[in-house]
């Protein structure tokens, strides 16, 4: 077995309506509570890292698998939806929902690639972490050019 780490470093200098920061080896942003939830909405929230997470993690398995089954694409692309329930102070993650764009360049591929859209979902990392916890949910589009 390997393990890898990742690493994060968050700085909260101030209470509830502040901002913060986090820096990891790539990413370094600005962090506060979304105006939805009566927040400064200043840089990202975790609301949103969540669902990037979900969606980058789901598209770049697509991808893999469309190369690994020589499946040759036009361009995928791809719109994500997070829904959050605010219910008497109390926030859950209920659903996240993919809309990926799939142009695939022959007519023969459309079967397995059909097959792939699906099986990303269930194969990424991250989609696998929040199983049971939030529903996730594939609205695709394929087509041939």
């Amino acid at each position: 077995m390997a393990l890898h780490s990742f690493h994060l470093t968050a700085n909260w200098p101030g209470l509830r309506n502040d901002v913060g920061t986090i820096n990891t080896a790539n990413l370094h942003t600005k962090i506060s509570i979304p105006p939805e939830m009566d927040g400064p909405g200043i840089g990202t929230n975790p609301d949103e890292m969540l669902l990037g997470a979900a969606a980058t993690c789901y598209i770049i398995t697509l991808a893999a698998m469309l190369e690994r089954s020589n499946i040759e694409k036009e361009c995928l692309t791809m719109t994500s939806e997070g829904i959050v329930d605010i219910t008497k102070g109390i926030i859950t993650y209920k659903k996240i929902i993919h809309r990926p764009h799939l142009v695939l360049c022959s007519e023969k591929d459309l079967g397995v690639a059909s097959k792939l859209v699906q099986k990303a979902e269930s194969s990424c990392m991250i989609s696998r972490a929040l199983k049971g916890n939030v529903e996730i949910e594939l609205e695709a589009n394929l087509e041939v050019n």
